[in-house]
């Protein structure tokens, strides 16, 4: 038998060991990311948020803002620090109540470290309080709070949050919201969701607004400013809010003659993908100068440049096409962006064919043809783009020619059965263009796996048998283009600058 010896300093560290308990041992930071592989810093690890109460006082003329955002939250792990994505100067961090220490890494990371450590599944409330101008913010280059002659507008994707409220930015902690901002009288201040209240006190006016289904950061959206609000109800009764700067000069009739179809195209989109998944719809255009549209959840933002060259109902459908795929089903990660892209353009072919201005199958067939086989469109993989290319045309077009594709495979029926289906079984969740291929594997009965590489991977464009198998064929002479192309074509900035 052979003893082992210890060294006292050795048993008193075992010993002190032994005192302090296994949860204790295995604290550790969160991660300063939530595992994107295209934004490897967005999002956090370490804890999960359900809600976000976010209570600010807007000043339009200096561009300050001043805020107090609540997280309520549940650690997945034994935490002793975690990360939010913010920009602005905090002065004070509370979690649980106690006061935190907190300080600032990276590009956008806040680093909190609560008085004692927390350990998994504990529910925790997260107090900020910030000031700051968030125009004079940047990260990575850019910002995403878009001045406009009367106030501000925070609307972009894959980020916006970080210039007005502390999160765990990216779509795989979705959450519900509440937002009121206080603005001086005779300003409004519009979200998402639906109005609560306004509140009037000397000089301002605080507008109170929730959104109660689960909702991703980048489509939390606020707009400040004088607009004209409208206000009606689709056919299902669901409450229709639209507004409009009171300064957009010669777009303001072609914004409103395409906005204010809302509600019947929302009627319309709840006929192919299923009942409309939110207790508010709308959209609001305000006076920007920036030249794309966004989805964000229930209230979409429109530029006025959408509508510079007349009105275009084309944009409306798309934008809410997303409410149900993009939205309702949000992706996993940032490569799963045809989730999103690729139905909400496919919409728009089935707007097209509703209103007799070409089929879904003469769009297809005309996307195909124009585009040769040297064209770098083809070199672009809708499945897994890259982040260079996240919104890339190829992502909107060839991304809505698979779905072309399974459509003729797999038939109408079983077609139209997964585009109602889908929203519904992943409702409010998020999901991945694996998971939408194996759904509609199940749905059709089907293999599916060479169409999706084929459409979605492949960098090359399918040859003529291909396509042709999937009734897209490529023509011998110069395409001719629907009808409703020009409005189409005028969307393919929707994402761009």
């Amino acid at each position: 038998m052979h003893r082992r010896l210890i060294a006292p300093g050795a048993l008193a560290a075992a010993s002190l060991l032994l005192a302090i308990p296994a949860s204790a041992a295995d604290d550790r930071p969160g991660a300063p990311g939530i595992g994107d592989s295209y934004y490897p810093y967005y999002g956090n690890g370490g804890y999960d948020v359900s809600h976000y109460d976010i209570r600010l006082t807007y000043r339009p003329q200096t561009d300050e803002l001043e805020g107090t955002t609540t997280l309520l939250a549940t650690t997945t792990q034994n935490l002793s620090r975690f990360d939010l994505d913010f920009l602005l100067d905090v002065s004070e961090v509370r979690v649980n109540g106690a006061k935190a220490a907190f300080t600032t890494s990276g590009q956008h990371e806040l680093e909190i470290t609560p008085a004692r450590a927390l350990p998994k599944g504990t529910a925790i409330t997260v107090v900020v309080r910030y000031s700051g101008v968030p125009s004079t913010k940047s990260a990575y280059g850019f910002s995403t709070w878009h001045r406009t002659p009367d106030g501000a507008v925070a609307a972009d994707e894959p980020e916006s949050a970080w210039w007005w409220f502390p999160s765990n930015d990216h779509p795989l902690d979705k959450a519900t919201y509440d937002v009121s901002v206080a603005v001086p009288q005779g300003t409004q201040a519009i979200s998402n969701g639906t109005l609560q209240s306004t509140v009037s006190g000397p000089g301002t006016t605080r507008y109170n607004w929730r959104s109660d289904k689960p909702q991703a950061t980048y489509l939390t959206t606020l707009a400040i400013g004088g607009f004209d609000i409208t206000t009606g109800r689709t056919s299902s009764g669901v409450p229709v809010v639209n507004a409009y700067s009171k300064d957009l000069g010669a777009d303001d009739g072609a914004a409103r003659a395409s906005v204010e179809r809302t509600g019947e195209i929302v009627d319309w989109l709840t006929g192919r993908f299923g009942p409309y998944p939110f207790n508010s719809v709308g959209g609001y255009v305000p006076d920007t100068t920036t030249g794309y549209a966004l989805e964000t959840q229930t209230r979409v933002y429109y530029s006025p440049r959408q509508f510079a060259g007349g009105s275009n109902t084309s944009v409306v459908v798309h934008e809410l096409a997303h409410q149900w795929f993009g939205d309702d089903v949000s992706l996993k990660g940032w490569k799963d962006i045809w989730i999103n892209e690729g139905f909400a353009r496919y919409a728009q072919w089935l707007w097209s064919e509703h209103e007799g201005e070409g089929t879904a199958q003469e769009l297809a067939d005309y996307v195909y043809a124009s585009h040769p086989a040297e064209d770098a469109f083809w070199t672009v993989a809708p499945g897994d783009p890259g982040p260079d290319n996240q919104f890339d045309i190829a992502v909107y077009d060839r991304g809505a020619l698979a779905v072309q594709a399974l459509r003729n495979e797999i038939g109408d029926d079983a077609f139209f059965a997964v585009l109602k289906g889908w929203p519904k079984k992943h409702a409010y969740g998020n999901a991945s263009v694996a998971d939408f291929r194996a759904y509609a594997e199940k749905v059709s009965g089907k293999p599916l796996a060479e169409l999706f590489d084929t459409w979605l991977f492949r960098p090359t464009k399918p040859a003529a048998p291909a396509a042709q198998g999937a009734a897209v064929a490529q023509r011998a002479t110069a395409p001719v283009p629907p009808k409703s192309w020009k409005r189409i074509e005028a969307t393919n900035d929707v994402h761009g600058g």
